[in-house]
């Protein structure tokens, strides 16, 4: 039981976080604790004409809601970054379909775990 979400927002090609660009972060606060897999939140994300990203993540229970905007000015990849980050997708493509398969494997694990207790 948790009584908070963290949101992370990257962008990047990559499966992993670690291999992406961490653009913000925000916690929806104020949920009530719940246990594991059934809070549902919503998270949007929408990009205006000038590349402005406003993500909101909404908790549907109790209709909490908690948004950030990022901006193009700061923190963001050039386009050498891009080209880079897509060319590294594509080489290591196969390795991150494999961590993909070992993830998913361990929280079935970790799912058939908890629903045994």
């Amino acid at each position: 039981n948790q009584p908070g979400v963290l949101i992370q927002i990257y962008e990047g090609e990559r499966s992993q976080t670690k291999d992406n660009n961490l653009l913000g972060r925000f916690e929806l606060a104020g949920i009530p604790p719940a246990p594991r897999g059934v809070p549902q939140v919503n998270v949007c994300f929408d990009i205006d004409a000038n590349g402005i990203l406003n993500v909101s993540a909404e908790d549907k229970s109790t209709g909490q809601t908690t948004k950030i905007t990022i901006t193009n000015d700061k923190g963001r990849l050039s386009k050498d970054d891009i080209d880079r980050m897509v060319a590294d997708a594509e080489k290591y493509k196969s390795e991150d379909e494999q961590h993909k398969k070992k993830v998913a494997s361990k929280t079935q694990v970790e799912n058939y775990a908890y629903n045994m207790r």
